[in-house]
């Protein structure tokens, strides 16, 4: 007797670039090793949400669509948070579904994330993921062999098969209002090396409009603009960076590092994107382009705390979708029936009382 097929997901196709990540491999900077880890942690949190796992569970973090995962020895509940076109079904039969839910894929059947319709990322969970942990973390760092599948640190590839946890009992779960776009000013703080610009510079950096080249990845963004002049020289004896640091090398156009950048660089950095920005910076395309504003550190301070309220009232607001395309819970919520009236009015007896014996043919008692 054989035994029994394992419970998972398998790759089909990775699309332009998944990998597996989580909040990151903390604490291993100061001897090299970056933090890795989600581009955009509140995508992170809502798909694990919706799939029933705690939120700093592992995700399988996709770019630009392509992405298809098939059900392995069982059916298995997956999650999707992110602005992404979605496909289900196996063969030829296939159905089309928004994001921003749970599906629960029976044996066999296929997930597809057609394309992203706002933005590049997503982040798909799978009920029960649980990758091996590298340093305290599941985070794929490709450039050191750290995290992901196996710990080997290396992206998904197809044929892969990611174990995962049988589907629960239960409705599915949404997000019924997800968050919009913003196409609001990235906000820096200015420095640390600000005094290594000149006052021109640090004026072009928040007046002009950069444009993302097509060397974007996770490990960051080359902007084009402006040209950023040094006020001396364009290097610096190498010192810590940070994911939001903006790097600018001799050219003078500005590089802004994401999670999987290096922890020290040579480059004076003008100014910090704070970290409630830095998702939206990462999910820009090549060819969109963005501005700057500047704040000062409390402001970048308040508005992290604001991000993570939006992110809790998003978290608070999920809820169980008990027929698909119906949230019968917000409708029985909304009490449609406040009571029953009489048509005919108050006064009108024959309707509450016993019918008499021979009632009036010419009288409309109904």
């Amino acid at each position: 007797m054989s035994a029994a097929r394992p419970i998972g997901v398998e790759v089909l196709s990775p699309g332009a670039f998944a990998t597996l990540q989580d909040g990151g491999r903390r604490g291993f900077r100061r001897i090299g090793v970056p933090w890795a880890g989600v581009l955009d942690r509140r995508l992170m949190r809502l798909a694990n949400a919706l799939a029933g796992n705690a939120e700093d569970s592992a995700v399988i973090e996709c770019f630009d669509g392509g992405l298809q995962l098939a059900a392995r020895g069982g059916a298995v509940r997956v999650a999707v948070a992110g602005h992404a076109a979605l496909e289900i079904g196996s063969g030829e039969e296939r159905r089309a579904l928004p994001a921003w839910r749970s599906l629960t894929l029976a044996e066999g059947e296929v997930l597809r994330i057609r394309r992203m319709e706002r933005g590049r990322l997503a982040m798909v969970a799978v009920a029960g993921l649980a990758p091996a942990v590298v340093m305290g973390s599941a985070a794929t760092y490709a450039r050191a062999g750290l995290g992901g599948i196996d710990g080997q640190g290396r992206a998904l590839a197809a044929g892969d098969l990611l174990p995962a946890a049988a589907a629960a009992e239960g409705p599915e779960r949404v997000l019924p209002q997800p968050p919009g776009g913003d196409a609001a000013p990235i906000r820096v703080i200015p420095g640390p090396q600000a005094d290594h610009f000149s006052a021109e510079a640090l004026a072009a950096l928040v007046a002009g409009e950069y444009r993302v080249t097509a060397e974007a990845d996770r490990m960051g963004v080359r902007l084009e603009g402006a040209t950023l002049a040094h006020a001396g020289a364009a290097e610096i004896v190498s010192d810590a960076t940070v994911p939001g640091s903006i790097q600018v090398p001799g050219k003078g156009q500005p590089i802004v590092l994401l999670a999987d950048a290096q922890t020290a660089g040579g480059y004076p950095k003008i100014a910090t994107v704070i970290s409630a920005d830095i998702p939206r910076l990462a999910a820009l395309r090549p060819g969109e382009t963005l501005r700057f504003a500047a704040v000062d550190v409390a402001e970048g301070e308040r508005l992290a705390r604001v991000a993570e309220a939006c992110t809790r009232e998003l978290l608070a607001a999920i809820r169980p979708l008990y027929a698909e395309g119906v949230d019968l819970a917000a409708l029985y919520a909304c009490n449609l029936v406040g009571g029953v009236v009489h048509a005919l009015g108050p006064d009108y007896r024959p309707l509450l009382d016993p019918l008499p014996q021979q009632a009036d043919p010419k009288r409309n008692t109904l």
